[in-house]
């Protein structure tokens, strides 16, 4: 009797002609690099050794050596992210019957209602609820680090309308669940629709119901519940925890626990005078009250902007989870992030191609990459600190050093343990006032949560911190970049807001790289593949680049300001050398921009954004860790504002920066191209007299380059007077920080 073959839930293709041109074109470009590394370092030893050249000269060589190994080093680690891209195809159609299929946790993270509409929030806690999958095995919790009564009202009334968007959803085919981003668009869109007579008054309906629940949240700011802003600001850093179960007794009531999933409202406590951990702190919270109340197998996490976009998202990463093959290691599938609110030309780059196009395909060849924060599930089993295969600690007393002293949560760590809390109820269990205790702020202390349990406290970017101690613990991940986004989210669409979230990132990953979990060292130490740490220790050192950036963007402006040249001639041969590094770096951007679908726009738009950022967020995280490391410890998570204002749109719209709220970290970026359109001008100058155009190229080349690429900031201090104008402030500051410049470069120079 011949065996029924099952077919695969899933297939893995090697981009093999993709690896083919990227490997060998990193085999001919680390060779150019080392030769021009080799004449940079030859030079600098000549002038080390040599009585016929000043400390000038030395000084400004070492400079331009020091910032071409940090340059080389950090394009070395990313070159291991080319060398084996694979593309994935999942198969969800070809799952089992709902009945094999695990539970799954679905965790919501929102701060503030100030920054984070709750409108937005709910849509997102309605589009996870609408899932594709079993209702009775999907759990939604919303963490509110917040402590916001209007999040918790605006729960109850997303529960409210849920109950009657779900069944709407599932009887037409809607694909887009998200209510705000389905009346947003024309219906035509959606695919599957069952367009009839019934459909369109029903359709009607749900947007006048859509339209009654939105004003019921908007009109909550009308009703007291945001508070008072600085009693705000006191009750969220000291407050009693409070969960609640959404709708409890309406499901109860009407008997539909077999259509509508669980809502769960969690509020940890907070005291000033314990730390709260921020993001990673909330996840771990939920991580336990859920233990309790659904213990998913699996956990999905969502920023709050962060909408589902196709149900299937749930069943796709099961493809991966419940492969026999892949599931003893695997730890999560990452989808990438993708946004709703990006424009054609996205002048800040917000829909980060680079990650998610090139990076995370190649990473996926070797063994997975990092958690990227949001649209990621994860098996719960991974959190809890213990390599795959291997149990848990059977003693009691060590398991209460893990895990804490709740007896509930340590029955969940059973294999054999079964939730009942369907049919018994929360009450009748008592386990409501359990997750009350394990949302405490004490319940942590003296244990391993944040350590080696759940989300790492290391750092404030807890996904790269987590997913790269799951990788040294030996466990693997994959990513997933389906035809139709998985999830959308919403990108920064002011200048400020992005470099302010770059400048945190930055913050978090050389926290990590000053740490004992260095990825470079602990990685290699942890029987990691070299080329595999390669690809997550080029987060850590990404940071970086500001020495490059800075260095580039000021000492070879000076010098041509003063007649100095740093480069070889153009009827040098070595000159060559330098235009061919440059050139193929460029080729090699620009072919993968093209290869993932961009444009031209695209890759200058992404060189120029990668400059700014360099000089700025990048800049300013080296200076947060160096306050660190002398002594000086500030911690600032940087919430990015997630409120949309209609002449934010219409700028970002028109190609135009937006320079609205900017600080001081935009100081940097404005000095340089004060600093740069200066140079150029007098270096076309001293060219034109003294006829040494040969000798000074490609300082002349580099400047201009500078130059274009920052005629938005140039467009924002000199030219535009309308909101899109860099604050004068930040002008008069770059200004004199520029005119400190041009007298220590006058000073260096002629000594």
């Amino acid at each position: 009797m011949e065996t029924k073959q099952i077919p695969p839930l899933h297939k893995l293709q090697v981009e093999r002609t993709r690896a083919t041109i990227n490997r060998a074109f990193l085999s001919v470009h680390s060779l150019m690099l080392l030769a021009l590394l080799y004449y940079r370092a030859s030079w600098f030893f000549f002038f080390l050794t040599s009585h016929s050249h000043t400390w000038t000269f030395t000084l400004t060589w070492f400079l331009l050596l020091t910032s071409e190994l940090t340059l080389s080093f950090i394009w070395l680690l990313g070159a291991a992210y080319r060398w084996r891209p694979v593309s994935r195809t999942a198969f969800p159609e070809r799952l089992s019957d709902d009945s094999q299929l695990p539970g799954i946790d679905v965790f919501i993270c929102t701060a503030d209602p100030a920054k984070e509409p709750p409108l937005d929030v709910m849509n997102t806690v309605v589009s996870a609820m609408a899932l594709d999958y079993p209702a009775e095995k999907l759990w939604v919790y919303l963490s509110d680090d917040g402590g916001a009564d209007i999040t918790l009202y605006a729960m109850r009334k997303a529960f409210s309308f849920a109950m009657v968007w779900l069944p709407f959803c599932r009887k037409y085919g809607v694909r887009t669940r998200s209510p705000n981003a389905y009346f947003s668009k024309e219906i035509e869109e959606d695919d599957g629709l069952i367009r009839r007579g019934e459909f369109c008054s029903e359709r009607e309906k749900m947007k006048f119901m859509y339209e009654a629940f939105k004003e019921q949240v908007e009109r909550a700011k009308e009703m007291d519940l945001t508070g008072d802003d600085s009693l705000s600001k006191k009750a969220k850093a000291d407050r009693a925890p409070l969960i609640e179960v959404i709708g409890e007794n309406e499901l109860d009531m009407m008997g539909v626990h077999d259509k509508m999933p669980h809502l769960v409202y969690v509020r940890r406590e907070k005291r000033p005078t314990h730390p709260h951990n921020f993001k990673a702190g909330a996840l771990n919270v939920a991580l336990r009250v859920s233990s309790l109340l659904s213990n998913g197998s699996h956990i999905l996490v969502l920023d709050c902007d962060m909408y589902s976009n196709d149900p299937t998202s749930a069943k796709t990463a099961m493809c991966f989870h419940l492969d026999p093959t892949l599931s003893p290691s695997l730890a999560f599938v990452q989808f990438p992030q993708m946004f709703h609110n990006i424009n054609p030309n996205d002048i800040y780059c917000g829909q980060l191609r680079e990650v998610f196009k090139v990076w995370w395909y190649g990473c996926d060849g070797l063994n997975g990459p990092v958690l990227s924060g949001t649209g990621f599930y994860i098996k719960r089993e991974a959190l809890y600190g213990t390599a795959p295969g291997l149990d848990l600690p059977k003693d009691l007393i060590q398991r209460r050093q893990w895990f804490g002293h709740s007896n509930e949560l340590l029955r969940t760590l059973r294999s054999d343990y079964k939730c009942n809390i369907v049919e018994n109820g929360l009450q009748s269990n008592g386990l409501l006032q359990e997750a009350h205790l394990l949302a405490s702020c004490n319940y942590e202390k003296g244990t391993k949560w944040g350590k080696q349990v759940g989300f790492y406290y290391d750092s404030v970017v807890e996904d790269y911190m987590t997913g790269f101690r799951l990788h040294c613990r030996g466990w693997n991940s994959i990513y997933y970049d389906p035809p139709r986004p998985q999830f959308l989210g919403n990108a920064p669409n002011t200048l400020n807001d992005c470099l302010v979230q770059f400048k945190r990132w930055s913050t978090g990953l050389l926290e990590i790289t000053f740490s004992r979990y260095c990825p470079l060292i602990y990685g290699i130490m942890s029987g990691h593949s070299i080329l595999h740490t390669m690809c997550i220790s080029y987060w850590a050192f990404m940071p970086f680049y500001s020495i490059f950036a800075l260095c580039y963007a000021t000492v070879p402006q000076l010098s041509l300001l003063n007649g100095i040249s740093l480069y070889p001639k153009v009827s040098d041969p070595w000159f060559a050398l330098f235009a061919t590094v440059f050139i193929s770096g460029s080729f090699q951007h620009l072919f993968e921009v093209l290869h993932t679908g961009g444009s031209f726009r695209t890759w200058w738009n992404e060189l120029r954004i990668w400059m700014i950022r360099s000089v700025s967020s990048n800049f300013f995280g080296c200076l947060e860790i160096a306050a660190r490391l002398i002594g000086v410890r500030r911690v600032d998570f940087g919430l990015t504002c997630k409120v949309t204002e209609e002449d934010q749109v219409v700028r970002y719209a028109k190609g135009v920066f937006d320079f609205q709220g900017a600080g001081i970290i935009l100081v940097p970026v404005v000095t340089g191209s004060i600093l740069n359109m200066v140079a150029l001008i007098g270096g076309v100058g001293r060219v034109i007299v003294e006829g040494s155009y040969s000798e000074l190229m490609v300082q002349l080349f580099l400047t201009l380059l500078i130059t274009i690429s920052s005629y938005p900031i140039i467009e924002g201090f000199a030219i535009r007077r309308d909101a899109g104008r860099v604050p004068p402030l930040i002008t008069f500051f770059s200004i004199i920080c520029t005119m400190v410049l041009l007298s220590l470069g006058l000073i260096v120079f002629t000594v």
